[in-house]
């Protein structure tokens, strides 16, 4: 059997994995010697070998529709480029890249735009996720770094999260805070406005009204000081801004009621809070998107670090600020300048000094001083004919991008659109006029950075599928045809990190922070094999670095931390009559992004096959919604059409959507365009958290499900149809539909008659407006429709497993079609709650019911469900909660 070991390609935890070849394909597991997950996986991770599917893949290149050989192409990417040069000069040209970029493919993609082409306009999508959080490190310690390591949350006697649903969106990191709460008793306070996942065994929630974070967390500034709990000898010796922001703080923030009204908390919450941070030394808080994506965001992440120099709790062994990472290599492309705002190897557009050494290094004239756009103003300046030439790389910004429907505008009007990726349709690549096919996590070979920068490395284990390339391939290739092929004349990964190590080292006299030039000369064979780092690695450290800034010493040129007076700003919009609610956007526990690789596992699909409006019970009745139908949710830029769930975790006037819904699988679920594209004025990154809208009642008057085989294209006549939403099942595509027109599935069911060579089965009774058909051929089942009034009750998951048979149905299963119910008993799981085992809601509730379990420890010994990543055990209670065991007669 065949081994690699590599990394995961979804969060910022960075997992080790272990892929196996067997007789019966891929499989993987958790890699017990890597640091970051020490074996452990969560549900995404442990289902990475059902995404490794053919089907889907852009495998050649394409230049206005046309499938061309990769010379051409190259060459029409490097002809446009220089047309576009030459009119209209480099500022026409910019590239928008990603954090599912690996560092090597960052590295040659910021070199060719700023160093060589002398554009500045280069920006990621890490400027929607880690943006804030980035102007904060550099404002408090000089440099953008995450001083601890994942080890200090389970070292700490206290962790406080803000804005972050750790069991959700790193199950991982969570798994080992709970390991820390069983062992070493360490309590947990949760600070976000939704009761999430992540409170299951909290210590304390505070829902703080949305927005309010600055304002708490200066409340607690003024709390530490009014108690002498600070370190006045480690602040005079370390900090400088000291008494500007405690004297800010004790004015805007020095009384806990003021502190408790602002924030929409009880004075005991907030004082519990206060109580517990003053008093425990090993405290480590970590914060995510919650605190970056604002209009605040920067001044947020410095509230939370003032509190934490203010109490010298910084890089130390279970005490220090930790923000946590969403993209797998989002600071990776950190690293290598790839925000706007940057310079590759920490260094800073805006040094005169910097530029020249940058440039002295890349023997780059056309590399200039200043900053570049950042992706909102980027897009605005392609929506108004400023910029002409456009390159999307592994990113889909038509869908997660605020104010959603200017940017398609913006692509639509923009001359030149490149787009590399894996997937051969995405909203954003049908903009493309040039498609080049990029590899995929699996065919990738380079490295990444994860949360505690730790650098590892990504391995390939399959061979590039048709004619896809690296994307560092592609950029060089271009960059040569463009006539600088000394300086992109790369044979391999190996190449180009050392270089990347190389520059990180240049003229660094330790004003940098990030440092790598211990690894300058690694040799190809030694970087194939390279074990997980921490930078920065040195001659004098070339082992790593756990920590940083432990000792006081920061990367100002001082060498001093600062603190700022940051003050409570109001979110950009507030609710109005007209839009009453606020909009709260984040992840679901099982997918990732826009759903391009998560999408195609039947098991992650399982738990949320459909974005859900999460509604308080209270404010459902009050605007006439009803649990399970739909409602529109409006906002001044647009409109979505989604299916109602009641939550109590839901504070009201509150509502949560899911981030990852698109135009290629869904009729009207992209929630970014509901969003304004408010950004801070610092990080330039967009409020996705905060969103004034208004939601009303959908009156359907049928619904219905559609199963076709899994390789089947979604149907034409889905486009008059004003809710569908497609999603993954076990050898079938599933979709779900609704309407408030009987025509609307009247041409569907028409449409789906007229393929000749099948069989038909169908039942109708107009009656009850029910619609039944089911087409065979040749005994194999090739789809299943469902219409009713209301949705139809159908066994999901025993008609998905039918079409994934290789033999003919049997005669129950084919008498059973119609019926939608499986004829067998425990054939139907019913809806997915445990993703990594499998484990469904039907078997759970038989297990309390029957009374062979009580709890979610004694589920977990029966059934294995929640003893993966653990991230479904608070649902796990919830059924317990609401399921009655069976009462002896």
């Amino acid at each position: 059997m065949t081994e690699t070991c590599t990394t995961c390609p979804y969060c910022g935890v960075g997992c080790g994995v272990v892929v196996s070849e067997g007789r019966t394909g891929w499989s993987v597991g958790g890699d017990a010697s890597h640091p970051a997950n020490l074996g452990r996986l969560c549900s995404k991770g442990s289902a990475l070998a059902e995404t490794l599917r053919p089907e889907g893949r852009l495998l050649y290149p394409t230049v206005d529709g046309q499938r061309r050989p990769w010379s051409e192409a190259i060459k029409a990417v490097a002809s446009r480029l220089q047309e576009t040069l030459d009119r209209y000069g480099p500022s026409a040209v910019a590239f928008y890249v990603s954090g599912q970029l690996l560092t090597e493919d960052y590295y040659v993609a910021n070199k060719l735009l700023k160093g060589f082409v002398g554009s500045p306009h280069i920006d990621t999508n890490s400027r929607l996720c880690m943006a804030s959080t980035v102007v904060g490190h550099k404002r408090a310690f000089g440099a953008d770094v995450v001083p601890g390591s994942y080890e200090d949350i389970e070292q700490a006697e206290l962790v406080v999260l803000v804005g972050s649903n750790l069991a959700w969106c790193h199950p991982v990191l969570h798994q080992r805070l709970l390991h820390a709460q069983r062992q070493r008793g360490t309590r947990l306070i949760v600070i976000d406005p939704r009761r999430s996942a992540s409170c299951d065994t909290a210590d304390l929630h505070l829902p703080l009204a949305p927005g309010s974070d600055v304002m708490l967390f200066n409340g607690l500034l003024a709390y530490l000081e009014q108690q002498n709990a600070i370190a006045p000898d480690y602040l005079a010796a370390h900090v400088d801004g000291v008494e500007q922001a405690f004297a800010t703080a004790r004015a805007e923030a020095g009384d806990i009621a003021t502190v408790a009204r602002h924030c929409q908390l009880s004075v005991e919450a907030v004082l519990a809070f206060y109580q517990a941070f003053a008093t425990t030394e090993r405290t480590v808080t970590v914060f995510s998107q919650g605190v970056n994506q604002s209009s605040q965001g920067s001044d947020k992440v410095n509230a939370i670090l003032n509190c934490h120099l203010a109490t010298g709790r910084v890089g130390k062994p279970g005490s220090t600020p930790f923000s946590v990472t969403g993209q797998p290599n989002a600071m990776g492309g950190r690293e290598v300048g790839g925000l706007a705002n940057q310079l590759a190897a920490h260094m800073n557009p805006n040094d005169l000094a910097d530029v020249e050494r940058l440039g002295r290094f890349w023997q780059a004239p056309a590399l200039k001083v200043g900053e570049g756009l950042k992706a909102i103003d980027m897009f605005r300046a392609i929506h108004d004919g400023h910029i002409k030439f456009l390159w999307v790389m592994a990113t889909n910004p038509a869908v997660s991008l605020p104010e959603s429907d200017m940017v398609r505008e913006a692509l639509a009007r923009c001359p030149t659109v490149v787009v590399s990726d894996v997937i051969d349709s995405t909203d954003t690549l049908r903009t493309a006029h040039i498609a080049l096919p990029a590899a995929a996590w699996g065919e990738k070979d380079g490295t990444v950075t994860n949360s505690e920068r730790r650098i590892s490395r990504q391995r390939p284990f399959l061979p590039l599928p048709g004619e896809a390339r690296p994307d560092w391939w592609i950029i060089s290739a271009v960059g040569k045809a463009l006539g600088h092929d000394t300086a992109f004349d790369y044979h391999g990964p190996a190449d180009i990190f050392r270089e990347h190590a190389r520059l990180s080292g240049f003229e660094n006299d330790g004003r940098r922070a990030f440092d790598i030039s211990g690894l300058a000369t690694i040799s190809t064979t030694a970087y194939h094999q390279m074990p997980p780092i921490q930078w920065p690695v040195t001659a004098a450290d070339p082992a790593g670095t756990a920590r940083l800034y432990g000792d006081g010493l920061f990367t100002h040129p001082n060498g001093k931390a600062r603190m700022l007076a940051v003050t409570a700003a109001l979110p950009k919009e507030q609710i109005s009559a007209d839009f009453p609610l606020i909009l709260n956007t984040g992840r679901y526990r099982d997918q990732w992004h826009t759903m391009t690789r998560t999408g195609l596992s039947p098991r992650l699909s399982a738990h949320r096959p459909e974005p859900l409006l999460e509604i308080h019970p209270a404010d459902s009745a009050r605007y006439g919604l009803e649990d399970g139908h739909l409602a529109q949710v409006h906002s001044r830029h647009g409109e979505l059409l989604v299916r109602v769930q009641h939550s109590d975790s839901q504070r009201q006037g509150d509502i949560f959507l899911p981030i990852h819904w698109s135009d290629s699988n869904s009729a009207k679920a992209v929630v970014s365009r509901l969003i304004t594209a408010h950004a801070d004025p610092f990080s330039g990154q967009p409020e996705s958290k905060h969103m004034p809208v208004s939601v009303a009642p959908f009156a359907a008057c049928w619904s219905g499900l559609l199963f076709l085989p899994a390789d089947a294209e979604l149907p034409p006549a889905l486009a008059s149809i004003p809710y569908w939403c497609h999603h993954s099942g076990t050898g079938a595509s599933v979709i779900e539909l609704a309407g408030d027109q009987p025509e609307q599935w009247n041409d569907l069911h028409h449409a789906l008659q007229s393929a000749p060579g099948h069989d038909y089965l169908q039942y109708q009774d107009q009656a009850r407006s029910s619609v039944r058909l089911a087409w065979l051929r040749n005994g194999h089942l090739q789809g299943s429709l469902f219409i009713a009034k209301d949705r139809p009750t159908v066994a999901r998951s025993w008609m998905s497993t039918l079409f994934a048979s290789t033999d003919p149905l049997a005669p129950e299963d084919r008498v059973a079609l119609l019926a939608g119910q499986a004829p067998r008993s425990g054939e139907d799981q019913g809806p997915l709650v445990c993703a990594c085992l499998s484990v469904g809601l039907k078997a759970i509730q038989a297990a309390v019911i029957e009374g062979r379990a009580t709890s979610a420890e004694e589920i977990g010994k029966l059934l294995g469900a929640g003893t993966g990543c653990g991230s479904c055990v608070s649902e796990i209670k919830e059924i317990i909660r609401h399921a009655k065991p069976a009462v002896a007669a």
